[in-house]
């Protein structure tokens, strides 16, 4: 019997930073999105190989590029402890914080390897974001994507994993400043946010093409874990197009297309800011996402930072990690195990673009309630697509002669395997995208170009 997966921060063990919500996956039929048989996933174990040592080039000073990995939780201090990382200071001047940002150090430039130079690269545009609100608060990351002070990040940075609407924001930029932030927009559907920031002489991000990355790519994290800012984790890709699902309080109420899911997002859970007291019954939505697995050690705190390849492009946003093991009586959970996921920077540029220009993002709705395809009879755990249960009078899916019965199998160039990554698929699209869609009928394989429905906001 295959080993059972690890317990995730961010959803079902995988752990978002500032709430946790444990629950266990019911399964049942579900609208656009679904749950798998069982909480267990199935791995695929490689014959046994010798490890050997890595092989890191060396390069130049003027070759400097950096790779960049944020990850997915808020590593923060409770209670109002960001104190100790930003100070009282409150103001929109810049200052300096009570702890000096952490210099990546080189001290032999004529031996600097791969990741070295990413980093430098990639280091003066990532960010530590403070949220505070009454006593609670956390720390994330940020990427910096323009020098007018768009800074990418997560939703669930900036509002305290769903606790806080209106949280005082601060910004420590790599030089040690510290500016107040305010927020432009928040997509929840897909844990993104832009927050933005007055200061002079930022440095953007070079951004990425992750549809070109490969399995095996060396990445880096640069983020803040537990508040240690300024550090550098390094990895490899360990799979493309994971789809996790997460319970998410920033999502007010499950929309339409979504798996009404009382138990909390296919048993993730989110890790709270700095250890403190989890509230399983806050989350009341789920996230669906497709992203970039990694073993590059990410950790609460890193939440919104950057996932960068080894040229210093950011590929990713880190989102969630998975956790060996947590007590949702306590609110603790063990820390990285070398299973992180990172949202695909192309997925990120359209939802940053969309709020930076009209304050919210649009996602897609295909108007179909579906289920997982058992791959081998009923009582298989491996699923094979997802079964049209219902098509929606007037929908996307009814216009493109979707019936019931039919087996989705493909999405936007995606593989579907169940109903969560039929969903996480539908949500990357905007909101009257057209789309290639492939599925079964009668045993046969078809294709058809389907135009998306706008999802109803959030209520």
């Amino acid at each position: 019997m295959a080993p059972a997966t690890p317990a995730p921060v961010y959803g079902q063990n995988y752990a978002h930073v500032p709430d946790q919500g444990q629950g266990q996956h019911n399964g049942g039929t579900h609208a656009d999105a679904g749950y798998p048989a069982s909480n267990s996933y199935p791995h695929t174990l490689a014959p046994a190989v010798t490890a050997r040592p890595k092989d890191r080039k060396k390069v130049g000073l003027g070759l400097f590029s950096a790779s960049v990995v944020a990850a997915a939780l808020i590593g923060g201090l409770a209670a109002g402890g960001v104190s100790v990382l930003l100070g009282s200071q409150n103001t929109g001047t810049a200052s300096s914080s009570s702890q000096p940002a952490a210099p990546l150090v080189i001290n032999n430039t004529a031996s600097v390897n791969q990741v070295s130079a990413a980093a430098a690269k990639a280091m003066p545009s990532v960010v530590t974001i403070s949220a505070t609100s009454g006593s609670s608060g956390g720390t994330g990351s940020g990427i910096i994507l323009d020098t007018e002070g768009h800074i990418l990040t997560n939703t669930h940075v900036v509002t305290l994993d769903g606790a806080a609407a209106h949280a005082t924001i601060q910004v420590q930029t790599s030089d040690g400043k510290v500016f107040a932030g305010s927020v432009v927009g928040t997509d929840p559907l897909s844990d993104l946010a832009i927050v933005k920031i007055d200061a002079p002489n930022l440095v953007p991000a070079t951004l990425g093409d992750s549809s070109k990355t490969n399995v095996g790519d060396t990445v880096i994290a640069i983020g803040s874990p537990l508040g240690l800012n300024a550090t550098v984790t390094e990895g490899i890709i360990s799979t493309l197009n994971r789809t996790i699902q997460v319970a998410s309080s920033a999502v007010p109420s499950t929309p339409s297309d979504t798996a009404p899911d009382q138990n909390g997002g296919n048993g993730f859970q989110f890790s709270p800011p700095g250890g403190g007291q989890s509230n399983p019954s806050a989350a009341t939505g789920s996230v669906n996402l497709n992203v970039i697995q990694t073993d590059a050690a990410i950790n609460p705190g890193n939440s919104g930072g950057a996932l960068v390849d080894a040229q210093g492009k950011i590929i990713g946003v880190n989102v969630a990690i998975a956790s060996a093991g947590s007590s949702s009586a306590s609110g603790t959970q063990s820390g990285n195990i070398g299973v992180g996921f990172s949202i695909p920077i192309d997925h990120a540029k359209r939802i940053a673009n969309d709020i930076i220009a009209n304050g919210s993002a649009t996602h897609g709705q295909l108007g179909v309630s579906v289920s997982g395809t058992s791959a081998l009879g009923a009582k298989s755990q491996f699923s094979a697509g997802a079964t049209v249960a219902d098509v929606t009078a007037g929908s996307a899916a009814a216009k493109a002669g979707l019936q019931k019965g039919d087996i989705i199998t493909g999405m936007a160039g995606l593989p579907i395997a169940d109903a969560s990554s039929l969903t996480a698929a539908v949500r990357e699209q905007s909101g009257g995208a057209t789309v290639k869609m492939t599925f079964t009928r009668d045993g046969k394989t078809m294709e058809k170009d389907v135009t998306l429905d706008t999802m109803p906001a959030a209520k």
